[in-house]
């Protein structure tokens, strides 16, 4: 009998479901508390099935306004921002948004944590054809202390139209200009609020700290299931080296890849250093993050990545390359972003992880 081989692999793709989403601004015409709103629709295992609102704040913090029934962890939200001000369970006088041939149909009635009258209404009835595209939305560019790498990919993204619009952003009976784009999309006026239909939330290697399990592997397999991950394996005499990690979705796969393969840490020999490249990638449309991966094995082994080289979207249209030129938020965000995981060997030859993100300085 052909004795199995052990492989450990330290990384994880995890997936936040989300249904729907809506992102509000009106950053030049500000509240005393607010410049922006954020509807999100729920309905899976996870979550529950319901509606929330995030109010982004001047002071940089969130707060959470969400029905009754949705379980949600406070964690989830220190990417948004300078992170959680205030969760609040809230009865929505009103909370309705679809997205049907016209544009986006909306509708948000509560009180705030003040006790202040918000509306958030959104009716398009442009009978213009959309064309919608992908895209990674930098929600991590403002976080301070992320638990993660957020990958907000947004599927079927668009803007909601100036022509035929009716819009009311309402707080305490005041009303609110919302934000504009300063340039046209496929020949149309647009407001600065953006929806997508798909939603796909990605969180890489959220920081950890334990044990981390290694899986025994039958010699030369290529394809190895772990749990909701799929490990494609090349191999290096006898032992495995991960080409390309996949989580499968019901929106599209996420694909963390090394272009150098990623070393067996098991196997790893003392006091060497390796490094190499990877790409994170989801629907093509929506375009790829490339970085460095870096390892130094002595008494313990340090494992650092760095998506460096930023996120290269597919620009399908002169108004996106315009976008994420004089935007340079989009491309560069992932670059501030560094992983640092400390692995322990341990006597019985399981390793212990302490892992972490951190924003770090590019400049």
């Amino acid at each position: 009998m052909t004795e199995k081989v052990s492989l450990l692999q330290p990384f994880k793709i995890g997936i936040d479901p989300m249904d729907r989403l809506l992102l509000v601004n009106f950053e030049k015409d500000p509240d005393s508390v607010y410049l922006g709103f954020e509807p999100q629709v729920f309905d899976d295992s996870i979550h529950g099935k319901g509606h929330l609102v995030i109010g982004w704040r001047i002071d940089g913090k969130v707060d959470v306004y969400y029905q009754p029934g949705l379980l949600l962890k406070a964690e989830h939200y220190d990417i948004a921002g300078k992170g959680l001000n205030n969760m609040i369970q809230t009865t929505f006088s009103k909370a309705n948004y679809e997205i049907d041939d016209l544009g986006v149909q909306a509708c948000y009635l509560f009180k705030d944590i003040e006790n202040r009258s918000i509306t958030i209404r959104i009716i398009e009835k442009n009978n213009k054809v959309r064309k919608p595209f992908g895209l990674l939305a930098p929600m991590g560019d403002a976080a301070e202390k992320p638990s993660s790498l957020p990958l907000v990919y947004l599927h079927d993204f668009y803007f909601v139209r100036k022509n035929q619009t009716e819009i009311e952003i309402i707080i305490n009976n005041r009303k609110h200009r919302p934000d504009e784009l300063p340039f046209p999309i496929d020949m149309t006026k647009m407001y600065f609020i953006r929806y997508s239909p798909r939603p796909l939330i990605v969180t890489l290697n959220t920081a950890f700290s334990g044990k981390v399990s290694s899986v025994n592997i039958e010699p030369h397999v290529e394809i190895y299931n772990s749990e909701d991950h799929k490990i494609h394996l090349t191999w290096e005499n006898t032992s495995p080296v991960i080409k390309k990690i996949i989580r499968k979705n019901e929106i599209h796969q996420v694909t963390l890849e090394f272009e150098d393969a990623f070393p067996n840490l098991h196997s790893l020999p003392k006091n060497i250093t390796r490094n190499g490249k990877f790409i994170i990638k989801a629907h093509p449309s929506t375009g790829i993050i490339r970085g460095q991966y870096f390892i130094n094995n002595s008494n313990k082994i340090k494992l650092v990545m760095i998506p460096n080289k930023g996120w290269k979207p597919r620009t399908s249209k002169i108004s996106l390359w315009f976008l994420y030129s004089i935007a340079g938020i989009f491309k560069n965000w992932p670059k501030s972003y560094k992983w640092t995981a400390i692995l322990n060997p341990q006597p019985d030859g399981s390793l212990l992880m302490d892992s972490k993100w951190e924003r770090i300085n590019t400049k």
